[in-house]
């Protein structure tokens, strides 16, 4: 894999600082490919503490600009300890999401600062069109993530037969099984999980159609123990396979995530994990369903479709906002209103798609608050409206408060915050520590521990 063999076990690159240089380091000097997180990593001071991302700008533009810096900052000192640790045995790639705000100037940034550190960029949450001149410029190899064949021939038709020689694998991220966004198009159904072999089988052979025959394909999503993989190993029609582990290494001695994250991975249980569409990227995830995800849903369902005049079956008048600005509702939903302002969801505020939430004075402000904060993070965010793209960086729509700031909570759970109030992404297989033997009596293994007990096939 990017001319060096390696075991086929890929550590995948799990988003804010879920991942980082100990880890990866520790996955590929067991032999295989440790994935650095390049999404808003930490960085240190002259003590070696992690320093805060905090943002003085006084504008998002300023704010985004210091989330660029930071971006960079972070990802060039992780990849520095996982080279380190790495001491050449295995492979150390760096992932970023397309979507994140300035995502091609973090990873060129990190890529002109420590020159032959990083081995390939895999890269997913969109359509990395941009990554084929990312890696031809700067001679590393892609590994773009698709979650269908689809996908796949776009990128290469439009961007990545340019750059051939660069491609290193394609990483299948099946969308129901995988942890944290997930490719689902709008045409899959998100309660109707597709066997993954007829899709990886139908993107091989695309790829074999382009000369792509010896090029490895990255099973993520769902791989746990690999003798549930025997069919797929060493067979003819899927060519080369390796397989990418996300949720798995979450719970070694050298994760970075706080050690009340990985108790909780120790309990869940089968269907705690939710395939959701409350992201402010627009993509489905899957996350726990912490309080944090049932508050959000709990949100959704607070809401009613309202009309500027009177329209139809809408003939009843409400007062939004300070001023009581009226808008007409069906004489259902405001039964339904005073019923939830009589239970403290006083507050009415208004989405994009004309319709009203409600929620507490308190929850209100702080959706507010978290809005005006906003330091742009994704290339696009319904939840604020901030867009990366000139002139005016607003996405032209309202900002949407059935979603919430992605930067904020991942960032709050990866240092500390608790499990229960944040966002805390997972794989659909994670119930299964709690089920696991070798996770017995709360055993929490070393990466290279991890590795030989994969290499068993159980």
């Amino acid at each position: 894999m990017g001319g060096a063999d390696v075991l086929p076990l890929i550590e995948g690159g799990k988003g804010v600082s879920a991942t980082n240089g100990r880890s990866s380091g520790a996955w590929a000097a067991a032999g295989g490919v440790g994935t650095v997180s390049a999404v808003n990593a930490d960085s240190y001071d002259a003590d070696g503490c992690v320093i805060p991302q905090t943002y003085l700008g006084r504008t998002r533009r300023e704010r985004h600009e210091e989330l660029v810096a930071y971006g960079i900052a972070g990802g060039v000192a992780q990849i520095k300890i996982a080279h380190e640790m790495n001491a050449g045995r295995g492979r150390i790639h760096a992932n970023i999401l397309w979507e994140m705000g300035g995502a091609e100037r973090i990873i060129r940034g990190i890529l002109e600062t420590i020159p032959g550190m990083v081995h390939g960029v895999t890269c997913g949450a969109g359509m990395p069109y941009g990554l084929a001149a990312v890696a031809r410029e700067h001679g590393v190899f892609m590994y773009p993530i698709v979650s269908s064949a689809r996908a796949f021939n776009a990128l290469w038709r439009r961007a990545y037969s340019k750059a051939a020689e660069w491609l290193g694998g394609v990483v299948y991220e099946d969308p129901w099984l995988a942890g944290g966004h997930n490719g689902l198009s709008n045409s899959e159904d998100p309660l109707a999980p597709e066997d993954p072999f007829p899709r990886v089988l139908a993107l091989r052979k695309l790829m074999n159609s382009f000369g792509l025959d010896t090029v490895p394909i990255i099973m993520a999503g769902g791989v746990w123990w690999l003798e549930e993989w025997a069919d797929w190993i060493d067979n003819p029609d899927l060519g080369p396979i390796a397989f990418q582990f996300g949720t798995r290494p979450l719970l070694t001695q050298e994760s970075p995530i706080p050690d009340e994250w990985k108790q909780r991975l120790l309990t869940l249980k089968p269907g705690d994990v939710s395939l959701q569409a409350f992201s402010p990227t627009g993509f489905y995830s899957s996350a726990v369903r912490t309080a944090f995800l049932r508050e959000l849903e709990a949100r959704s369902a607070r809401q009613v479709e309202y009309a500027g005049a009177e329209d139809g079956a809408k003939t009843a008048t409400y007062g939004v906002g300070p001023r009581k600005r009226p808008v007409w509702v069906t004489p259902e939903d405001r039964a339904r209103i005073a019923g939830w302002e009589a239970a403290g969801f006083t507050e009415a505020l208004r989405t994009p798609d004309e319709t009203l939430i409600f929620e507490t004075p308190e929850a209100a402000r702080q959706i507010v608050q978290d809005q005006v904060d906003c330091m742009g993070c994704l290339s696009h965010c319904r939840f604020s409206n901030w867009t990366q793209m000139e002139p005016d960086f607003t996405t032209g729509k309202k900002a949407d408060p059935r979603s919430f700031c992605i930067q904020k909570t991942l960032q709050d759970i990866a240092h500390g915050g608790g499990t229960d109030k944040n966002l805390m992404f997972a794989g659909h297989n994670a119930f299964r520590f709690a089920q696991d033997p070798f996770y017995s009596n709360g055993f929490i293994p070393t990466a290279g521990q991890l590795v030989e007990r994969i290499l068993t096939g159980r």
